[in-house]
């Protein structure tokens, strides 16, 4: 507890990235809800406030108690959290004239242990329409930026710090720097380690299942994967994993997910074909949430009908993440924005029958390789890109029908097997169908068919990505094969678009 540090969530999409980046400098963060009792805040070497969707210029804003501010802990206010800090010791916050969003240059104009290593100029990742205008007293001025004035601001005295950037995402240069400055400054000790969360989580599997069965919805993906891996580590043969194929995956893919584990880790596991039960329910279907949700329905009451002939199954085993958890709008405090569902999240009906086992939802998808690889899982599972649950049909923009499906797969095909060759860094890529035609000209004809668009990022947590700069060969060569090899798409696109402002998905 000595070395713990509280980050309190105000319902940033970061909220859970700044927990994640203190546990990275090897120090044991945990996300908690914004008016977390005071008692417990004592316990804490530091805390740190996180951003949020809300201004204080609104109605109805979240707050917090004054005497966190009182505690002696040393404070980091980020974004939100900064002008929230301003705005409870007595300064004054309002609508500035210009908002900032995306990069934006600061300079350093005094010299501060939080910035300690840093050049005088830095580019930051702002994203706030308040800003603070006047600064609460024995604050000062650590840094500005051209439309903001206190970009850092600090009561060194109080050791209570103020960023008006991000430093938690990579898009901020020497981001991790300060944060790792601020734990110096915080007294904290490097004490966290991912072995140690992989034995207590499996001690604790064991302690809570005791005798009974658990069930696992194994789809071959690295959290689905690892969780059955570390499930089947604490209680063996009682884990009973079943695979429901939708038919939404991509060329060969259901082929290979039972290949690989029936020669590894001997896991017990039942392939569920239920892919004209998933095409009847999404007929007609455009809008993508609706996509996410009937897909997420319905596998539950598939899982659920196969589930309950399992002998003595009182568990559910399932690979939910941070990132899962706070694109569906569930943080800790209840106050962050949806922004698309997740069919691990919010998707369990109450009387499903089975006691929820989570053992990943603390953990980002890096932190989860990393666990795979300590489990011994091999380079085919711990590298696999992350795919989504509903699969290819949230990557076809508009309604679904087995022509489409063959495109995508098809081209999808292509697009992953060039990148591959490539050896390219590239964290995540894949092909996209949008519901539009464009015209073509093939074999001295006019034909009328669909793009494909192409989606490669480069990211460390995937909470924020670039996107990747493909050499024009290799995005030529792809380009050729697809319109030459795909009877029905006659233009390739690539998309530019970095997250934020999009997202990795297009849907």
């Amino acid at each position: 507890m000595k070395n713990l540090v509280y980050v309190l969530d105000f319902g940033s999409q970061y909220s859970h990235l700044i927990t994640r980046r203190i546990r990275e400098l090897g120090v044991y963060a945990e996300l908690v809800p914004h008016n977390f009792p005071l008692k417990k805040l004592q316990q804490a070497q530091a805390i740190i406030l996180s951003g949020g969707p809300q201004n204080l210029s609104e109605r109805g804003a979240l707050r917090v108690s004054k005497a966190i501010f009182k505690l002696g802990r040393p404070i980091l206010g980020i974004c939100y959290g900064q002008q929230l800090t301003a705005f409870e010791l007595g300064g004054e916050v309002r609508a500035g004239k210009t908002s900032e969003y995306g990069p934006m240059e600061i300079k350093i104009t005094k010299a501060s242990p939080i910035f300690q290593g840093l050049r005088p100029k830095q580019m930051t990742w702002m994203s706030h329409g308040d800003q603070i205008t006047v600064l609460p007293a024995g604050f000062v001025t650590l840094a500005q930026s051209a439309n903001c004035r206190y970009a850092a601001i600090a009561d060194e005295n109080y050791k209570i710090y103020g960023l008006q950037f991000h430093p938690e995402v990579t898009n901020t240069e020497n981001g991790q720097k300060i944060l790792a400055n601020f734990i110096k400054i915080s007294g904290a000790q490097k004490t966290w380690q991912l072995k140690d969360f992989l034995e207590k989580t499996t001690a604790d599997i064991k302690k809570k299942v005791k005798k009974d069965t658990v069930v696992c919805g194994l789809s071959g993906g690295v959290d689905s994967s690892v969780t059955a891996t570390l499930v089947h580590k604490a209680i063996g043969q009682r884990l009973h994993c079943i695979l429901v194929n939708h038919g939404f995956g991509r060329l060969n893919e259901i082929e290979e997910i039972v290949e690989t584990f029936r020669k590894y880790g001997k896991l017990n596991l039942r392939v569920i074909d239920a892919a004209l039960e998933f095409q009847d329910a999404l007929r007609g279907v455009t809008d993508p949430e609706q996509k996410r949700k009937i897909i997420g329905g319905l596998f539950i009451r598939i899982f659920e009908r196969e589930a309950k002939k399992i002998k003595n199954a009182k568990w559910l085993a399932q690979g939910t993440l941070y990132t899962d958890a706070i694109t569906s709008g569930v943080s800790v405090g209840g106050t962050a924005a949806v922004i698309k569902s997740h069919h691990n999240v919010g998707g369990l009906p109450k009387k499903f029958g089975f006691k929820l086992i989570e053992p990943l939802r603390e953990l980002y998808k890096d932190e989860v390789r990393q666990i795979g690889r300590l489990l011994g899982l091999p380079k085919s599972i711990t590298e696999r890109q992350p795919f989504p649950g509903p699969g290819l049909a949230v990557r076809i923009i508009g309604e679904i029908t087995e022509e489409k499906l063959d495109l995508l797969r098809a081209a999808d095909a292509i697009v992953r097997e060039e990148i591959s060759k490539s050896r390219e860094s590239v964290q995540q890529y894949f092909a996209v169908l949008p519901s539009i035609h464009a015209v073509g000209v093939q074999g001295d004809a006019r034909t009328y068919g669909y793009p494909i668009i192409i989606r490669a990022i480069t990211t460390t947590d995937y909470m924020t990505a670039h996107w990747a700069k493909l050499p024009h060969e290799l995005l030529e060569r792809i380009s050729v094969r697809i319109t030459n090899k795909v009877r029905g798409i006659n233009r390739v696109v690539y998309d530019i678009t970095s997250k934020p402002p999009g997202t990795v998905e297009w849907e």
